[in-house]
């Protein structure tokens, strides 16, 4: 039987995070406390993600979800990324590490397919676009529900078109990477709020809202609107089986930081994080050219959090990342789910 969000005893997804906040604990804690846990497929090979995938899976008391980055065409000439690449070569030597080598690749698409059809989670998502009809059939043949991320009304209805079961409408105040198709336009800035009613008012088909909620009235205004249930990331990086490293766990209550900027400077892509040096210093240089910057800066940020330096990496987080609490999932979903 298909899983449905509107079955949980908690109406709560604990985002997909990928880069290492996202762990087997994380989703299993979120599931056993009624909600639904998910484990982000992202950069991982098709192995490691079947690893985390199983894992969660054997901990976890219910079902589990699965989120897969959608590979994009080809963007960013040689030349531009070549150009950024120097220009990264101070953040090079301050840290005493070398820029990635910059290379286009699918993100294991196929191998991390064929994982989902072997362990069968009970959700799989995509970001950044949607699989094809016939793959989302194979899966929904294997008695997947799937989920598909959108950030506009147009996209709402290219999924739901592509046979998908339900949406995950994402507005702009997210943390993180924005789940938009096109990765070479501007996010765009509809309110969750409007962003939401204009899909349950379009389309028929079950609507989990995500982006900047952080509290229990957050979740409570979005279930009034239609939303069967709420996907929240940002308020579980500071969790206790979060996997967020000390360095992004610090900043986020550090007073150092107080505004979140959408940028393109780390990965090539549009992603909302804490402001920080390396965004002032390269976001109006950085190319939309995904994954290839992401592969550039990637030895940079690992360096970064090595040297304990917040201005150095990406901290990814949502607009509301100052009413982000410590402490076990349980306890965060307890707070969320009281109102």
């Amino acid at each position: 039987m298909a899983f449905d969000f509107r079955d949980l005893t908690a109406p709560v997804s604990v985002a997909p995070m990928a880069g290492g906040p996202s762990t087997p604990e994380l989703a299993a804690a979120g599931t056993d406390a009624g909600g639904l846990g998910f484990v982000a497929a992202g950069y991982l090979g098709a192995d490691a993600f079947a690893d985390r995938l199983g894992a969660a899976m054997r901990l976890a008391s219910g079902p589990i979800g699965a989120n897969l980055f959608v590979p994009g065409p080809d963007t960013g000439s040689p030349e531009i990324v070549e150009r950024y690449a120097a220009q990264l070569a101070p953040d090079a030597d301050r840290y005493g590490a070398a820029v990635g080598t910059p290379r286009i690749d699918d993100d294991a698409w196929q191998g991390k397919l064929d994982v989902l059809l072997d362990l069968r989670p009970a959700v799989a998502s995509f970001t950044f676009g949607l699989p094809t009809v016939e793959e989302i059939a194979r899966l929904r043949g294997a008695g997947i529900t799937v989920a598909g991320t959108v950030t506009t009304v147009a996209e709402a209805r290219a999924a739901a078109d592509r046979g998908v079961d339900v949406l995950v409408a994402q507005g702009p105040a997210a943390g993180g990477h924005r789940g938009t198709f096109d990765s070479q336009a501007r996010p765009a800035e509809q309110s969750l709020d409007d962003l939401l009613a204009s899909i349950v008012a379009t389309l028929d088909l079950p609507v989990v809202a995500a982006g900047g909620l952080m509290t229990a009235a957050d979740i409570a205004r979005v279930r009034r609107a239609g939303a069967v249930a709420a996907q929240l990331g940002t308020a579980f990086l500071l969790a206790d089986e979060a996997g967020s490293s000390p360095v992004h766990r610090a900043a986020l209550v550090s007073p150092e930081f107080t505004e979140t900027v959408v940028t393109k400077a780390f990965s090539g892509r549009f992603a909302r994080g804490l402001r920080n040096r390396f965004v002032d210093d390269h976001d109006a240089q950085a190319p939309l050219a995904y994954p290839q910057v992401h592969y550039l800066t990637s030895p940079l940020r690992v360096a970064a959090v090595r040297a304990g330096d917040p201005h150095g990496t990406n901290i990814w987080a949502g607009t509301g990342f100052r009413l982000a609490e410590p402490g076990p999932v349980a306890a965060i979903i307890e707070k969320l789910t009281s109102a």
